[in-house]
């Protein structure tokens, strides 16, 4: 199966339909009035879909099993047709079109095995994904681009001990939600330089980002120091950026890195580390691109 551990989990919605054509009006009327001999049909399709939709990782090879938490399966009739539409929703890495499609697929052929000893001329058709939410469908990228200013916070690359190994993959990983790294410095763990970068912020709607200073036992004050600066704070992000962290790696938890808008700039303090920078913005970038897009209208 594809490898879904990198994404994070959202509210996934789908809804699928498939049609069951009958060959006469007769076939109609006994389904409403509950009369064909192997019961009533709507009913027993719906319990079938249920199963279905719960079972579609045991029979399509490369479907994940899903914690589904919400099924419907629900008919429109109009003529010699049976629409069949079934919803599902779950929070999680990946979507559930698929369970749907199942579900809507299982309902129509439980559907034709009820009615064939009453009607030859049944049908199938149109079995199809009709909505989904949810996930990368849901993130309207424009074509609007944002301006993204690295820090190094750290003694160790400052002095030459150590390289510079975090900027190349976040500037790709910015460059997916259209927001270019501009420019990278390196300075030695000292919050004077990094209150004068602040102080002296002339273009607005931009990205900052402080990589270092983060872990819990540092003696330095950088994330007490922004916190005290911030106009208005967006530790909200740092949250679901550690609790995404800490699922992979517990070492997530010592990061007491912090965000907040200083001069009308998103300003984030993330860990000096390459593992912990991309944990830290991997699961927010989209996030933090609709604060500088929200930011245009301050």
């Amino acid at each position: 199966m594809v490898d879904i551990t990198e994404k994070h989990t959202t509210l996934r919605y789908a809804k699928a339909q498939a049609i069951l054509k009958v060959s006469s009006e007769a076939t109609i009327d006994a389904v409403v009035n509950k009369t064909v001999p192997k019961g009533d049909v709507l009913e027993f399709a719906k319990v079938a879909g249920l199963f279905a939709v719960k079972k579609t990782a045991e029979m399509i090879p490369d479907c994940h099993p899903l914690p589904i938490e919400y099924t419907k399966v629900s008919y429109e009739i109009a003529g010699l047709e049976i629409k069949i539409f079934v919803e599902l929703k779950c929070i999680y890495r990946t979507g559930v079109e698929v369970e749907a499609m199942h579900g809507a697929s299982v309902v129509a052929l439980t559907m034709y095995d009820m009615l064939k000893p009453i009607d030859k001329g049944i049908e199938i058709c149109n079995i199809k994904l009709v909505e989904k939410t949810g996930g990368k469908s849901d993130q309207k990228l424009t074509d609007k681009t944002y301006t993204a200013h690295l820090l190094i916070f750290s003694n160790s690359v400052a002095s030459g001990k150590k390289d510079d190994k975090i900027s190349e993959e976040l500037a790709t990983l910015l460059s997916k939600q259209n927001i270019n790294l501009k420019t990278i410095n390196v300075v030695a763990e000292n919050t004077g330089f990094v209150a004068d970068y602040l102080s002296n912020i002339k273009e607005t709607n931009q990205l900052i980002l402080i990589a270092g200073g983060t872990g819990i036992t540092n003696k330095d004050t950088l994330p007490k120091y922004l916190q005290s600066k911030f106009e208005v704070p967006a530790n909200s992000l740092m949250e679901a950026a550690r609790q995404y962290g800490f699922e992979r790696d517990p070492k997530a938890a010592l990061s007491s890195g912090v965000a907040g808008i200083i001069n009308n700039c998103l300003v984030i303090n993330i860990p000096g580390s390459k593992e912990g920078t991309i944990q830290t913005i991997k699961p927010i970038v989209s996030q933090v691109r609709k604060v500088l897009t929200n930011m245009e209208f301050v």
